[in-house]
């Protein structure tokens, strides 16, 4: 039995109150709480294991380093790769589609080569791309979505006019209007941050590789939410972040299959991620280590690592179904609030419900739902192009994490309607 009331019991920070009001967080999409074990295991690392990492041969130097690359296995375990040389340690997900972006597109494009996003991406898989077009003349093109939140495609031109989901018996017909001789990497979020819809990340992997073209997810908000095998996806390339699945900030991953990481030149050049130095040439190390510069976040992997325990311990299918039900719910319930528009109903969505209320602004929305000690995301959600695609400016965004409650979002409905009658 899922027991979220134990649950909550190990996240002190969602026991405190905002403005004499009990807190109720509900801005897990940017980042979750952590877990006082994953606070812990960080706390004694530096109390008791605190060296830097490889290469040392004393003592607490290989402790440390025995706890980051256990993490590295730990990550490996997780997503289901095939080895660790597959898994490189980066700041979060922003960093790694930056690696990709910068790596691939040196090695394998060139002007007028393209790569295809679609409408739901967060700014960091849309702005990397757009500064190697700048420097190197690549293309971006964008997959468009429908009314529903949906990836669609029009079966004969770029204008959506008879768009349909994208799904399993479709998606390869769909996806042939926007794939083309100069596609040479499709890079798509697993799960929209504003939309919530899951992309069928597999069957758009089967379809491009039928192609010969990589794909890379952004993972950020699946990772969290549900289980990883990037073997059964099949994808190239996977980005996630510590921060929004109870880690600490600052730490994220970009897995690679070993033939692409092996191909890639390094992303950034010093310590750790070489072979050999002379003033002749330098050599490298072989992934993962190429793409890891300097001291690495050693406490902080440590950290990703107890909080994958944490999450493995309540169980991912567990943890999907019960914020599954807390996002159909919340949706039913802000259904009976009069101006009430949501965005974003793809027919498979998670953990995100995005929403609007007649004419009141979702700043304002926000910072009034904040003084009922609410806590909600409002503005663009680093995806303006979405924004636009939606016609609005921004909107107040509700997202659930393994600790939150139908209480809560009881609450968060009462305080929508509070504050509509003051407008």
């Amino acid at each position: 039995m899922y027991d979220v009331k134990k649950i909550r019991e190990d996240f002190p920070i969602l026991s405190r109150e905002v403005y004499g009001r009990p807190l109720v967080y509900l801005d897990n999409a940017a980042t979750t709480q952590k877990p006082l074990c994953v606070l812990d295991a960080m706390r004694q690392e530096y109390l008791n294991v605190n060296a830097n990492v490889h290469r040392g041969v004393h003592y607490l130097s290989q402790q440390a380093t025995d706890l980051h690359e256990a993490a590295r296995e730990k990550v490996r375990q997780f997503i289901n790769a095939r080895s660790t040389a597959e898994v490189v340690f980066t700041r979060g997900t922003t960093e790694a589609i930056n690696l990709v972006a910068q790596t691939f597109c040196e090695a394998f494009m060139k002007a007028g080569d393209e790569v295809l996003v679609t409408d739901m991406e967060h700014h960091s898989n849309i702005v990397p791309w757009q500064l190697q077009a700048q420097k190197r003349g690549i293309v971006v093109r964008h997959l468009p979505i429908n009314d529903r939140g949906d990836l669609a495609a029009t079966v004969g031109g770029d204008l959506p006019t008879q768009a349909v989901p994208v799904g399993r018996d479709s998606i390869a017909a769909n996806l042939s209007a926007f794939l083309t001789d100069r596609t040479r990497l499709v890079s798509l979020a697993h799960v929209s941050n504003v939309l919530g819809t899951v992309n069928p990340v597999a069957d758009i992997v089967k379809a491009c590789h039928e192609r010969g073209i990589p794909v890379l997810v952004d993972a950020a908000q699946s990772a969290p939410h549900m289980k990883l095998d990037v073997q059964q996806l099949d994808c190239d390339f996977l980005a996630f972040s510590g921060h929004k699945m109870y880690g600490p900030t600052g730490i994220g991953v970009l897995y690679g299959k070993e033939e692409w990481l092996e191909k890639l030149p390094p992303y950034q050049g010093g310590g750790e991620m070489i072979d050999q130095v002379s003033w002749e040439r330098t050599t490298f190390e072989r992934p993962p280590l190429k793409f890891e510069a300097g001291t690495p976040d050693y406490v902080a992997t440590h950290g990703l690592a107890t909080a994958i325990d944490y999450l493995q311990a309540v169980g991912l299918d567990s943890i999907e179904a019960h914020e599954q039900e807390l996002t159909r719910y919340c949706t039913e319930q802000l259904k009976t609030i009069d101006g009430m528009r949501i965005f974003g109903e793809a027919g498979h969505k998670d953990a995100v419900v995005s929403f609007l209320v007649g004419d009141i602004h979702h700043l304002d929305m926000g910072t009034l739902l904040d003084r009922l000690g609410i806590a909600v995301r409002t503005g663009h959600h680093c995806a303006h192009p979405l924004m636009q695609r939606l016609g609005v400016t921004g909107t107040v965004r509700a997202s659930f994490a393994l600790y939150n409650t139908k209480e809560e979002v009881d609450a968060l409905v009462a305080g929508i309607r509070r504050v509509s009658q003051m407008f």
